[in-house]
């Protein structure tokens, strides 16, 4: 099995490359815009460009990892949404047997119900421009008539966790901050299904060698709802930090207008067979080690 690999030099892609590369019998290619890439290829050329690499490649499976979270609206317009639409183009071109198997975000739903798992069929509704153009990017790939699956991935945590989500970026402000400093952090009080990048990367694998047609798009999440206060509360104990957390820095305009996210799992449980595996504190205990190894090895 030929599976090319867009966006492995990412948080989710990287864990996704390392799952890859021991399963017996694939070939894993990298494809990117790096020399070290296997298949040069970007995203944000045009379809034609794509489809020659594609047809070189001649993959049975691509997983597409590639995104941004953040920046100007123009540019995670071409990444989030114009890259899977040209993706797709040009696989129907190049490869239209392939299996299609693309990384979505809970941004897409935007406000859910408090107290209620989301499930795959509940209205879209995001309310930035990072999540309408994942939801553009969903679209694209659910409709294309390709053999595809999108994996709605929740709050990703875990060892290489970036700063661009919380987890990460507390525990970079744990480090700079020593044992006995002072963290600011926005309000905390948002709950959010938690999932380790090791579950995401083990679905995403399970989707990419699963047979048979699978259902368009799968919720891939913890089916637990945490406060954002407990999540930092457990990276502090994790850490041994004596100083002090407190809430009165800039908070997230999301966490004010989504107060509560968690995922319902059942699809994904029945089509992959699938369940994460990692509890939260493994989470959080393995992403320091990863930031502090010298410190976490006192």
């Amino acid at each position: 099995m030929r599976i090319l690999l867009l966006g492995s030099t990412g948080f989710l892609g990287g864990h996704t490359a390392e799952r890859l590369r021991a399963l017996p019998g694939v070939r894993l290619l990298v494809g990117g815009r790096s020399a070290a890439s296997d298949v040069p290829l970007d995203l944000t050329a045009g379809p034609g460009v794509l489809a020659d690499a594609l047809h070189a490649a001649a993959p049975s499976v691509v997983v597409n990892c590639a995104g941004l979270v953040a920046g100007s609206a123009v540019h995670l317009t071409d990444v989030n949404a114009r890259g899977p639409a040209a993706l797709c183009e040009a696989l129907r071109d190049a490869a239209p047997a392939a299996r299609l198997v693309h990384l979505g975000s809970a941004a897409e739903y935007g406000p859910t119900a408090p107290g209620e798992p989301v499930t795959e069929s509940a209205a879209t509704r995001p309310l930035s421009p990072y999540g309408a153009t994942k939801l553009a990017g969903t679209v694209a790939v659910t409709s294309s008539g390709l053999d595809a699956v999108v994996l709605r991935v929740f709050n990703p945590v875990g060892p290489g966790a970036p700063a661009a989500g919380l987890a990460g970026r507390l525990a970079t402000e744990l480090v700079r901050a020593g044992d006995e400093g002072v963290v600011r952090v926005g309000d905390l009080s948002a709950h959010r299904d938690f999932v380790d990048v090791r579950d995401v990367a083990a679905a995403a694998v399970r989707a990419a060698t699963t047979q048979g047609p699978l259902p368009p798009v799968l919720n891939i999440g913890s089916g637990s709802a945490t406060a954002a206060r407990e999540l930092a509360a457990s990276l502090v104990r994790v850490a041994g930090f004596r100083g002090h957390l407190e809430e009165t820095g800039d908070g997230s305009a999301r966490s004010t207008a989504v107060s509560w996210q968690c995922a319902d799992i059942a699809a994904a449980r029945a089509a992959l067979d699938w369940h994460p595996e990692h509890t939260l504190t493994d989470s959080l205990t393995d992403l320091w080690e990863s930031r502090t190894p010298s410190r976490a090895a006192r």
